[in-house]
């Protein structure tokens, strides 16, 4: 059950908020301003919508959700440490919308993680693109300006959140997916009053240990270990089909283990016998089965191991998520979804879209052609000869500019790694991962351009300019 909030009353005055402590709120205060400018009526409208039941016990506010969740994103705490944070600080309890400051837990820790899964990653994507129109946009212009730069602009590019997962090896997966099974067959002799089969465990566990202290086995030397814990793992798979067979249920905390640990050892044996390391859907962790390598080329991280999202940014600076998943996929052909999608918030095209060059696809080059759309990159074809022509340093230019815009995605994907959250996502289920990274978009969103959009609004319409917002940011 949900009760809508009325939020036509206006909320308890600086003065006397925090009362109680004997002290004033600060009204530059950066949570109170985004307090003050967030759609929450917007909000409150889409979420009590989740609530379809008239009776039962009655949900926290929107405000509080939302406002909860955001806070912890931006300041990086664990359930426990944002209970406590917004007991003690008033600035938190006002963005949450409470009364007045309490000295009480407005809520418990063990809520976040029901808020965490009540609320997709659709529906935060929805969230976020509310927070997007709620602000006024700069006029689109089709011309360029004296900077060499056009208005009605999209740039599109794609990276990975990195999940907090143990780095893959097919040892230690093996290893690891042999003493889950021994922790299976224990409690079914345990449940069932079985006698115990012979799993050679002490045995297979000094082998790993011998190898795991290897500073740098060779091939040999890792292909035998992977063989022998290929055998362990078999062994004790068999003795837990063979409970199964015989009408012993297992635990249903197993279930889900069970059937990775048996996909983990088809693609292990697969691997080992055609002696190669890429097969399809490839399982890195028993306990997040649903994370997948993505290869990404980058010097320091070649392969990083995550949900991939396509990620597009205005020209107001709003990042927007096009598509998210764990699976390894070309982001080139998303781009016309992108610019779309664009369309149809705007009502036409953008005059030019910043991509790198895995965009540049002969598809992708004729819709923009034919929709009017500069996009950024060389030509097709062999390279223009050089020459002094007015044409030739007008090309250079424009693609210097255009390189120069394009870091703007960039900047985007650094803000929200290093200061909102994530650069590294510590959860343990697919969908409440994948919430985690888009309230992360939608929260560098609310520091980034929405904030500068307050600023330039409080300043009137005399605020600083972008460049000058970004350097300072």
């Amino acid at each position: 059950m949900y009760k809508t909030q009325d939020y036509g009353y206006e909320q308890l005055s600086f003065t006397n908020f925090n009362t109680t402590c004997g002290m004033q709120l600060d009204h530059d205060n950066e949570w109170v301003k985004a307090a003050a400018r967030l759609p929450w009526r917007s909000w409150e409208a889409l979420y009590s919508a989740k609530f379809p039941a008239k009776i039962g016990n009655v949900a926290k506010p929107c405000r509080m959700v939302f406002g909860s969740l955001i806070i912890q994103m931006r300041m990086g705490l664990t359930d426990r440490d944002l209970v406590e944070q917004i007991r003690q600080n008033p600035y938190y309890q006002y963005f949450i919308g409470l009364e007045a400051f309490q000295h009480t837990q407005p809520f418990d820790a063990t809520a976040i993680v029901k808020w965490r899964k009540r609320i997709n990653v659709d529906f935060v994507i929805k969230i976020n693109e509310l927070l997007c129109d709620s602000v006024p946009k700069l006029v689109i212009s089709k011309t360029e300006s004296s900077g060499g730069t056009l208005l009605a602009t999209q740039i599109c590019d794609a990276t990975v959140a990195p999940q907090y997962i143990r780095f893959p090896q097919d040892v230690s997966l093996l290893n690891e997916a042999r003493c889950k099974l021994e922790q299976m067959i224990d409690w079914f002799c345990g449940e069932y009053n079985l006698e115990k089969p012979r799993t050679y465990r002490e045995v297979a566990h000094k082998e790993y240990l011998s190898f795991a202290k290897s500073k740098r086995p060779n091939f040999q030397k890792i292909r035998e270990a992977v063989k022998a814990q290929l055998g362990y793992v078999r062994r004790d798979l068999g003795y837990i089909d063979g409970f199964m067979y015989d009408g012993y249920a297992p635990n249903r905390k197993f279930t889900d283990n069970i059937i990775t640990i048996h996909k983990l050892y088809e693609q292990q044996l697969y691997m080992y016998k055609n002696k190669t390391h890429k097969v399809e859907n490839r399982i890195v962790s028993i306990s997040q089965p649903y994370v997948r390598p993505i290869v990404r080329g980058k010097a320091n991280k070649p392969v990083e191991f995550g949900a991939k999202l396509h990620l597009s940014i205005d020209e107001n600076g709003f990042g927007r998520i096009e598509y998210i998943s764990f699976d390894a996929y070309n982001e080139g052909p998303r781009l016309i979804d992108a610019l779309n999608s664009y369309k149809y918030r705007t009502g036409s095209y953008p005059s030019r879209v910043l991509v790198d060059q895995i965009y540049r696809t002969r598809e992708n080059i004729k819709f923009c052609k034919e929709n009017d759309i500069r996009i950024s990159g060389p030509k097709l074809g062999r390279p223009a000869k050089t020459g002094n022509s007015n044409s030739t340093k007008k090309d250079r230019n424009t693609a210097a500019q255009d390189n120069v815009d394009r870091i703007e995605v960039e900047r985007y994907f650094s803000t929200a790694k290093r200061r909102n959250g994530m650069g590294l996502i510590n959860r343990k289920r697919e969908d409440t991962s994948l919430t985690t990274i888009a309230m992360a978009v939608l929260v560098t969103n609310i520091f980034g351009s929405f904030k500068r959009a307050i600023s330039e609004t409080e300043m009137g319409g005399q605020g600083p300019s972008r460049k000058q917002y970004l350097a300072t940011s």
